[in-house]
């Protein structure tokens, strides 16, 4: 029982200590700073890509100081360093609160851009960029909101001066989700869904005319065509492919295909 007592006094000193620590707040350094010095170290950070501190500084300036002369600008810089921080949703609800409250702002233009650049950069996850695989193969939810992200941005703001890198994403973009299309129809292939495969290559001829997938479309426009025993159709197809891709991997193949359907 001594020996109880003599390990027990210690151990129960330990947890009141620790139980003291616990309760120990750190102060805030910034507690007393004005709206200027808070912004003005927010930017600082930001400019030196501290995001995460920038973050913090600019969420303590808007909530003390909501009214303030920094505050339009504190909301505008903190959409940025929300994206820049990994904090997508965070970013999205603050465009969105600021369009809200400054719908004539001069440079709104800007929150339009980021948010389509948002949703550009969920399109590829961290893991994706350590594991790279087929990018037709992913899903596009965010690539098409990102594309349409942009396309409002054109629209609004048509000389805008992140119009031009817009429109450069765009086209990333549209080869982006056509290519998707073909590894749908491509899968439908596979399961002999063939009203289906015709479906979606019909859809990438309509919606992606000029993109890289649009050969691989008419292709499986011929073989779709075929198989659903269309063959004055598929021949229409072929005669367009082998017209506009005369060279391209995807001729050859379809030409080949009609020629093992026509010897069986």
């Amino acid at each position: 029982m001594q020996i109880l007592k003599r390990w027990l006094f210690p151990l129960l000193l330990v947890l009141g200590v620790s139980g003291c620590t616990v309760g120990v707040q750190e102060t805030d350094t910034t507690a007393s700073w004005s709206a200027e010095e808070l912004y003005d170290q927010a930017r600082e950070y930001l400019l030196d890509r501290g995001f995460t501190a920038a973050v913090d500084h600019y969420e303590k300036l808007l909530a003390r100081y909501p009214y303030g002369p920094y505050a339009e600008q504190a909301r505008m810089d903190l959409a940025y360093a929300y994206f820049q921080d990994g904090q997508p949703e965070a970013a999205l609800d603050a465009i969105d609160r600021f369009v809200k409250l400054y719908p004539l702002h001069d440079h709104i233009d800007y929150l339009y851009y980021v948010r389509g650049l948002v949703h550009f950069r969920r399109d590829v996850s961290i893991f994706e960029r350590i594991m790279p695989q087929d990018v037709s193969a992913r899903e596009v939810e965010s690539a098409q909101k990102a594309f349409d992200a942009f396309l409002i941005l054109l629209k609004l703001y048509p000389d805008s001066q992140y119009a031009a890198d817009a429109r450069q994403r765009m086209i990333y973009l549209r080869n982006r989700l056509a290519a998707h299309e073909i590894h749908v129809a491509n899968y439908y292939m596979k399961r002999e869904a063939y009203v289906a495969v015709n479906g979606r290559a019909r859809y990438v001829i309509e919606h992606f005319p000029g993109t890289p997938a649009v050969p691989d479309a008419l292709s499986l426009l011929v073989k779709s065509y075929r198989l659903l025993d269309q063959p004055d159709l598929a021949a229409d197809s072929l005669r367009v492919l082998e017209l506009n891709y005369p060279e391209h991997p995807a001729t050859s193949q379809a030409r080949a295909f009609v020629v093992s359907q026509s010897a069986s």
